[in-house]
């Protein structure tokens, strides 16, 4: 059995102790899948609201706990509702945005350095399109198979290929456009 299937089976056997209400396997869970939780909810852009939008995901699991089968992988089912809270609070942001006055001018804004750490891979996949983002999230940080990403992003297997053949071919043109950067600005302070 693969490392992977081990946690998968953790995880499943985690969640029906969960729909049994043993707050131990509760907490566990919470601990052992926020983290990439919070990272597949998170927005690219500042001032982004991923603690709130976690907390929502996680009321929805608890409400939508029964609906659980143990005989189904787990992370599918995770993501998928993950994923609807995530759409949902954008969809929020945006009404919320749209309601907004807007001002004359625009107050300045502290200096931000963007991506200061060229191979900091959760800044790499920031820069990614959401869909293929979504998809290297769950097949790399998450470990779910293709067809798992395939069922909770409701598409198919070859649908899920072809995003994440896209992401890899974008996250190499950026990490060579980094490499670039890098490799100038160092000859520049070095002149």
């Amino acid at each position: 059995m693969t490392s992977g299937a081990v946690y998968e089976d953790r995880l499943r056997q985690l969640m029906v102790r969960y729909q049994a209400a043993d707050p131990a396997a509760v907490e566990e869970l919470v601990r052992l899948l926020s983290p990439a939780l919070l990272h597949f909810l998170s927005s690219p852009r500042p001032g982004g609201d991923a603690e709130d939008v976690l907390q929502e995901c996680w009321l929805r699991i608890h409400k939508a706990r029964h609906t659980y089968r143990s005989s189904e992988p787990l992370l599918p089912w995770i993501f998928a509702i993950a994923r609807h809270t995530r759409l949902d609070g954008y969809r929020r942001r945006r009404r919320l945005e749209s309601r907004e006055t807007l001002m004359a001018s625009v107050p300045e804004r502290p200096h931000q350095v963007e991506h200061s750490e060229p191979r900091d891979v959760f800044n790499l996949l920031d820069r990614l399109p959401e869909s293929q983002r979504e998809v290297i999230l769950m097949l790399k940080v998450s470990g779910m198979s293709l067809e798992e990403v395939a069922r909770a992003t409701s598409s198919t297997v070859g649908g899920i290929k072809q995003k994440a053949h896209r992401a890899y071919a974008k996250l190499r043109m950026l990490l060579q456009k980094d490499e670039d950067h890098a490799r100038t600005t160092h000859r520049l302070q070095a002149g």
